[in-house]
């Protein structure tokens, strides 16, 4: 697969991270820049236009959580975290901020470059006139009925914008702060009710889901075959 088009950012303080990393995604046809703290990776992102940021948490000054949280603000670009912090919270927070996959130091740069590769060649363009199928079930987001099993289900607007965004990024951990701040749905309860019924309208068996899925201590996600 040719990935020449796909420009990489890497966000890192240490010098070695940041040239082995260049080198090996260099030698793997992406087009790949650096930048050793927050500052200087604020600059290349006003004036290029990247396809995925790779970025350490741990960094003099502005860490990566809170330039994570900046980027997401005015942009959807996915990003990795590159952590040592292995603890559940660490990971959770990464995602709350939009933070679109982690990989715990030290890794190998083949498991860096799979879970690249997986997050670009799942990046889809949602076109809520089409049709998108989800296992058995065929979701129209323009006439907001999901088909399954003959069966004919509406979903509401607050439904049709969770599932834009999930198909969207495909095998993406969506937290339920991020379903809470799509929906404006503030509770969890309530968050968790939404999605139960959502399983009703796209799972043969809802109470043993294979594509929206509940992801222990993260989330949910949806799987597209």
């Amino acid at each position: 697969m040719e990935n020449n088009k796909n420009h990489i950012l890497i966000v890192d303080d240490d010098d070695r991270i940041r040239g082995l990393l260049k080198d090996y995604l260099s030698r793997k046809n992406y087009i790949v820049s650096t930048a050793e703290d927050a500052y200087q990776a604020k600059i290349k992102l006003e004036i290029i236009k990247f396809d995925i940021i790779i970025l350490d948490i741990m960094m003099p000054g502005q860490d990566g959580f809170a330039l994570t949280k900046e980027i997401k603000k005015d942009l959807k670009t996915p990003i990795i975290l590159l952590t040592a912090k292995g603890e559940v919270e660490n990971r959770i927070k990464g995602l709350e901020l939009g933070a679109d996959d982690y990989i715990g130091k030290p890794f190998e740069p083949k498991e860096l470059l799979l879970r690249i590769n997986n997050i670009i060649s799942k990046k889809i363009k949602i076109d809520t006139k089409k049709k998108y199928s989800v296992g058995e079930a065929i979701i129209d987001l323009n006439k907001m009925i999901i088909k399954l099993n003959n069966n004919h289900r509406k979903i509401n607007v607050t439904e049709k914008k969770i599932l834009m965004e999930m198909l969207s990024n495909p095998g993406k951990t969506y937290s339920r702060t991020q379903i809470g701040e799509l929906s404006g749905i503030l509770q969890e309860r309530s968050i968790d009710v939404m999605i139960t019924r959502l399983r009703q309208k796209i799972e043969i068996n809802p109470k043993k889901p294979r594509y929206l899925q509940t992801i222990r201590g993260s989330g949910y996600v949806l799987w597209v075959e």
